[in-house]
């Protein structure tokens, strides 16, 4: 998927620890488990603004596109 999830990252810049980020927003441990480990289809938004307003960040933050299944594109010579 071109969508990497970094929310690993960010809670250990944060010193937080996803039991903890899990009591603070309201959402489950085994669904934000499938979020930081990439296996999540879709995050709704209401989810992404509780982890960003807890992690004092954006959801860039937390979200990165890497391209094609991450595989960069070559240009044709």
């Amino acid at each position: 998927m071109s969508i990497r999830v970094t929310l690993d990252r960010v809670l250990l810049d944060r010193r937080m620890s996803l039991t903890e980020l899990s009591e603070r927003v309201g959402v489950t441990l085994a669904n934000l488990s499938i979020l930081k480990t990439g296996k999540a289809k879709a995050v709704r938004f209401s989810t992404l603004e509780a982890l960003c307003r807890e992690l004092e960040c954006q959801p860039g933050d937390i979200l990165v596109y890497d391209g094609e299944n991450g595989v960069e594109r070559v240009a044709a010579e």
